[in-house]
């Protein structure tokens, strides 16, 4: 990586689950090279932890604002993080 990596956790709402988002997102992650991982909250949204240059969390950031073709996204919430572990690859978390 050239550009120093930048560290988000993402939000999604809507109709998110069930819907195959988890799968496309992990997809998405690994052909941008974005290491973390994405996860159902208990609430119905979808949970990210990504971390990678600017640019790559930028084009996921704007993928999840779609999603895959049945998911319904109403709001993406973006918070930075530091970058407080060792992130190896991407993975569907419990």
């Amino acid at each position: 990586m050239s550009a120093t990596p930048r560290r988000v956790r993402i939000r999604v709402e809507g109709r998110v689950q069930g819907v195959g988002f988890r799968y496309a997102t992990e997809s998405r992650a690994r052909e941008l090279d974005v290491r973390g991982w994405v996860r159902n909250r208990s609430d119905g949204s979808v949970e990210i932890v990504a971390e990678a240059p600017p640019a790559a969390i930028d084009a996921l950031v704007e993928w999840c604002r779609r999603g895959p073709r049945a998911a319904r996204v109403v709001r993406v919430e973006v918070a930075e993080e530091p970058s407080a572990e060792s992130l190896v690859g991407f993975s569907i978390a419990g």
